[in-house]
């Protein structure tokens, strides 16, 4: 059984002090390829130096969250399109909008999250992207570029049925973690896996954060990483109805077409 994880933040500073066992681990739960999310100037170079120190195992995106969308500048967009230039570099983002916390002010969300759409109309890359209480002005921003952008996956999907739908509509990929296994907040996305066809339904840790609560024992750090994916595939699956081969299976080659990357 081949696994990817599309969204592991492997430049967190918890993976410093033992990041190769981490990939170790990972490679031994069948995990085969992952991709290092660049979420900010500070880490999506860091997401591209990890990727080309593992080549053909690790990818990265390269990206302004909408966290850190405050210090989206010109300097900013230019280091992003400059990180583009890589092929080990395979989607734009993670952007998008976060009004949840607002960390930055919405108009500056905004206006970071267009200037990440210009490049992904420029490069033809996948996006990867970032949505939380900020539904229909995200929606509006992304019509803005209909017929103008490619493919894109709604990374760590956690909200309704109406948000779901409305991506799906538009024939986006969907990424689902460890929050599926959260009975105080993710119960409801039990029921909402199994309306995501085959071919849109990704999988992901967010490591270092959300680690699986159904998992037995639980690492005593409390630590997220890559290895656990197999734990989420294993619920995504029973929820689905499916075989845990068949769920696995699907989700690797949906990944594989998204971002474009070789069989291994």
């Amino acid at each position: 059984m081949q696994l990817i994880d599309i969204g592991a933040n492997l430049t967190h500073e918890s993976f410093d002090r033992d990041l190769d066992a981490v990939l170790e681990r990972a490679r031994a739960a069948g995990v085969v390829q992952m991709l290092i999310t660049g979420a900010s100037r500070e880490h999506s170079p860091m997401a591209l130096e990890l990727a080309q120190r593992h080549p053909g195992f690790l990818y990265a995106t390269a990206g302004v969250h909408p966290h850190h969308a405050s210090e989206y500048t010109d300097e900013c967009d230019a280091e992003m399109r400059a990180l583009h230039a890589h092929p080990e570099v395979v989607a734009v983002g993670e952007c998008g909008l976060d009004y949840n916390r607002d960390f930055s002010p919405r108009p500056a969300q905004r206006k970071a999250f267009e200037r990440q759409l210009q490049i992904a109309s420029e490069n033809g890359k996948p996006l990867f992207l970032h949505q939380r209480d900020a539904h229909d002005d995200f929606i509006a921003m992304m019509k803005n570029f209909d017929g103008q952008i490619g493919p894109a996956v709604v990374h760590c999907f956690t909200a309704e049925r109406r948000e779901l739908f409305d991506y799906l509509d538009r024939d986006w990929y969907i990424g689902i973690t460890g929050w599926l296994c959260d009975e105080r907040r993710g119960a409801h996305l039990r029921e909402l896996v199994k309306h995501i066809p085959a071919e849109r339904l990704l999988i992901e840790t967010d490591a270092p954060y959300l680690l699986p609560r159904t998992m037995r024992p639980l690492p005593k750090d409390r630590r997220n990483e890559p290895a656990f994916l197999s734990h989420i595939v294993e619920e995504l699956a029973r929820d689905r109805g499916e075989e845990v081969a068949v769920t696995a299976a699907n989700a690797t080659a949906a990944t594989r077409a998204l971002f474009r990357l070789p069989p291994v």
